[in-house]
């Protein structure tokens, strides 16, 4: 493909960030999306060979790739695995929660009650799927206080202004059995960085033009 027609940028999603991924990326110049399973959000152990195998079979093709993970629970795996890839970087911090809420934020947070369950747009979407019939509270409801014990809240970060979500959310907390408290972040947290990657092989392109 010619030069100046080609994509050359590749970001890895975890899927659970498709939609704000599809948005942010759909008007940088030179950047395809590639998004892996959603459900991996649940099976953190998973995501270090997932994303190497998509970096494998299609990061070949890009000059240069971003993985849109966190760490994800992943104790430092995903960081190993990409030290293998020199040039690919991810997302800074521990998970979504942190990226969406920005670091200050979520310090403030966990240090304000360490038990707190945390939903984004994603999971207060697909909280049913994910969490009450992926846990099995469906089947067996009497789990939720050994599962939920320890948590006293539940913190909605939002990224959307969508009052839907926002009512999702609570009930999802009346579920469980906890406080409900709602702190909009919108998506800055997770678009800066990846602006920033695909800016900054723009110049790199035009630097070596020149």
């Amino acid at each position: 493909m010619p030069g100046e027609q080609q994509r050359k940028v590749l970001v890895v999603g975890c899927g659970a960030l498709g939609r704000e991924l599809v948005a942010l990326t759909r008007d940088l110049p030179g950047v395809d999306l590639t998004c892996l399973p959603a459900d991996l959000h649940n099976r953190p152990e998973r995501i270090p060979e997932a994303v190497a195998g998509r970096l494998r079979s299609r990061g070949g093709d890009y000059d240069r790739v971003f993985v849109a993970y966190a760490d994800c629970g992943t104790g430092g795996a995903l960081d190993a695995l990409l030290a293998e890839f020199p040039g690919v970087e991810r997302l800074p911090g521990a998970h979504c929660y942190e990226v969406f809420a920005g670091s200050p934020t979520f310090t403030a947070l966990q240090d304000a009650e360490l038990g707190t369950f945390y939903l984004t747009d994603f999971l207060a979407r697909h909280f049913d799927a994910l969490v009450w019939t992926g846990l099995g509270l469906d089947r067996h409801p009497e789990l939720r206080d050994l599962y939920f014990g320890a948590y006293r809240r539940v913190v909605f970060l939002g990224q959307a202004a969508d009052a839907d979500l926002v009512a999702r959310a609570r009930a999802a907390a009346d579920r469980l059995g906890l406080t409900f408290e709602q702190c909009n972040t919108g998506r800055d947290g997770l678009g800066a960085p990846v602006r920033a990657f695909a800016y900054r092989n723009e110049a790199l392109h035009a630097a070596a033009r020149e």
